[in-house]
């Protein structure tokens, strides 16, 4: 696996990183025996980079990953870069997130419990989730910073800010990467002042959700794909009204993979890495075959008519529905 590095004077990392929010919530019944297989078949492959975050399954997937740790000698920790994140509130009562807490107290808490949960002294990588509006973001990452300097987190990262933000940030302290969704699915957010500001300060950008959380792998075909439970279901881009709109994209986006002789998803992986060496997808999978499918897009090297292709295959403006539900797009800092 090819290596890139996130941020001027950030961490090196596998070019293809690991999404493991599913393992523990969102996507189906977790099955802790094949993601544990997938984890590490991830390693002999030489991805490097997991991402997990306290919000995933109330801290759950950090408990996962910490289990898994907990199970391996020392050096698969050490060649390891672990991320996480802070910041999502849950209410006691359902369990789904009510608030976004950026306050220098809740930093601390937060990342201290992330330590615990993961079973580790460090982390390599630690992201607010989302920006508090009730709280500078000056007060927050000063808060951060202080973690960088007692050892217990190595780089700092922000997920879903502004350009704006992104530099008030950077300012305070330097910020390895910045998290946001991006894929043929999804451009404008990245596409922009805030690539060009990335590029400019020298910060790494991990693409979460490269695969239109899976739509753009051409398994899905129906609702009915989707368990009962999958969070997707409540996605206005899996919508009825939306989803026959979009899968005739993913057909379009199928058509030219033929022609490359690979799969759609990776056709849509190389062309994320074909955008520029600071971008690093980390597209989730608890299963051996989609992790082993997924990380042979590194191989592929698209040229810029290939990577034009895929593009026009999804027109601007072409995908149906928002990318979030109307509460989680309310707690985006974009």
């Amino acid at each position: 696996m090819r290596r890139r590095r996130l941020g001027a004077a950030g961490p090196v990392v596998s070019a293809l990183g690991l999404g493991c929010m599913g393992m523990s919530t969102s996507y189906g019944v977790p099955d802790d025996t094949e993601s544990v297989r997938a984890l590490d078949r991830a390693g002999e492959l030489g991805i490097t980079l997991l991402d997990t975050a306290d919000a995933y399954g109330r801290g759950a997937n950090e408990e996962f990953l910490g289990r898994w740790l907990g199970n391996r000698p020392g050096s698969v920790r050490d060649g390891l870069v672990l991320a996480t994140k802070f910041g999502l509130r849950h209410d006691a009562a359902t369990g789904r997130v009510n608030a976004v807490d950026g306050s220098a107290a809740w930093v601390r808490t937060a990342c201290h419990a992330s330590l615990r949960r993961l079973g580790t002294d460090r982390i390599d990588l630690y992201y607010l989730h989302r920006r508090d509006p009730a709280v500078p973001i000056e007060e927050t990452v000063g808060a951060m910073a202080e973690l960088v300097a007692e050892g217990s987190v190595r780089h700092l990262g922000l997920s879903e800010v502004s350009a704006r933000t992104l530099r008030r940030a950077h300012a305070v302290h330097p910020i390895a990467a910045v998290q946001l969704e991006h894929s043929l699915f999804t451009r404008e957010v990245l596409e922009g002042e805030m690539l060009a500001t990335c590029r400019e300060l020298g910060i790494g950008i991990v693409a979460y959700s490269p695969l239109g959380r899976g739509m753009l792998t051409g398994a899905l075909t129906s609702r009915a794909d989707l368990t009962p439970d999958d969070a997707r279901r409540r996605w206005p881009r899996f919508a009825d009204e939306n989803l026959a709109r979009n899968l005739a994209l993913v057909r379009a986006v199928r058509a030219v993979a033929a022609s490359l002789g690979c799969t759609p998803a990776q056709a849509v992986l190389a062309w994320l890495l074909a955008q520029g060496e600071d971008i690093v997808p980390i597209p989730g999978t608890k299963r051996r075959a989609y992790l082993e499918e997924n990380a042979a897009a590194a191989a592929l090297a698209l040229g810029p008519e290939q990577a034009d292709r895929l593009r026009a295959a999804v027109p601007d403006g072409a995908v149906a529905g928002e990318r979030y539900p109307d509460a989680a797009l309310a707690r985006l800092g974009l």
